[in-house]
């Protein structure tokens, strides 16, 4: 197995860590401590994965292409994969959600695994909201959330950083 490397990603909304190897990602998500930016790894994904970032901070990509590896349960599996599916700028409700993948019981494992998804933005978790239209929750912050929803939607926002 590959060493895990670690870069922290200045973006417009805060520090990104990405942690991962030569052939995969294993986990992206915002960090809240004044971290320094930090970039000396050299592994190709992760290399690859700031490109990618850099591009989708700037406009310039809507679809990422990058070997994920989240670690999590069989169904928090499932949750995820179907997160993919939810095209750029486009949002979709927890419950149309738990109705794709089968029971419409199961609304709130499925947000309970959408607050477990390990890579941030990649895995498009922001794109589901209250079937009210409200923004719910994100582990990165809800600000957060509805900043990616407007940059996704074309509505053009300042750098809060």
């Amino acid at each position: 197995m590959s060493e895990i490397n670690i870069a922290n990603y200045k973006s417009p909304i805060g520090t990104i860590q990405i942690k991962g190897n030569e052939k995969e990602i294993h986990s992206i998500h915002f960090v809240e401590e004044n971290i320094a930016h930090l970039n000396n790894t050299e592994a190709k994904e992760v290399q690859k994965c700031i490109q990618q970032l850099d591009e989708y901070f700037n406009g310039m990509r809507k679809e990422f292409a990058l070997t994920l590896r989240p670690k999590g349960t069989e169904f928090q599996g499932k949750v995820w994969t179907e997160l993919l599916k939810v095209p750029f700028g486009k949002k979709r409700s927890y419950l149309k959600q738990s109705k794709r993948l089968g029971d419409v019981k199961a609304i709130r494992a499925v947000a309970s695994a959408n607050g477990k998804n390990p890579i941030s933005i990649i895995i498009p978790c922001h794109r589901i909201i209250g079937s009210d239209g409200s923004l719910a929750g994100y582990t990165g912050g809800v600000w957060r959330k509805k900043w990616l929803l407007e940059h996704e939607s074309g509505n053009k926002q300042q750098s809060l950083f």
